[in-house]
């Protein structure tokens, strides 16, 4: 499996990361539930996964008022998962990695957004993308 990383020459790029007081396999059993986002991250209003959680498996969410398609790119327990997704005038690339740390976990996200939507506006898609970040980062912190 190839390993995945965010374009750090797109138009907008952001990360997040924070110590999560948690086993690196719980914090993994519930970002790795896709199903179950959208009960405790409330950016997350919908989603749909075609298949199980591995490379290759498209999913359908909405987030933010917007429908996203994405695909698993990268699954690799308990240590990382990542995603390609395109909505409306944008492609994004979106990591999380763990680590353990002890009993505790090491969560790292990190995304980028290209495309028209990206290009004419990189800093309301840079905005947002630190405030999405940071937002999913709290819910898995509290979730687990």
């Amino acid at each position: 499996m190839a390993r995945v990383e965010v374009d750090r020459s797109a138009p907008a790029v952001g990360s997040a990361e924070a110590p999560i007081e948690a086993p690196v396999e719980t914090v993994w059993e519930v970002l790795s539930d896709l199903e179950n986002w959208p009960r405790w991250n409330k950016s997350v209003s919908r989603i749909r996964i075609n298949g199980s959680v591995e490379a290759g498996t498209s999913f359908e969410w909405a987030s933010g008022g917007f429908k996203i398609v994405s695909r698993l790119e990268e699954v690799a327990p308990p240590a990382r998962i990542a995603w390609t997704g395109k909505m409306f005038g944008v492609r994004a690339v979106h990591v999380w990695e763990l680590a353990e740390r002890g009993r505790s976990t090491h969560a790292r996200t990190e995304e980028s957004f290209e495309g028209w939507l990206a290009k004419l506006f990189p800093g309301l898609m840079k905005r947002t993308l630190a405030k999405a970040l940071d937002q999913g980062l709290a819910a898995l912190k509290t979730e687990a």
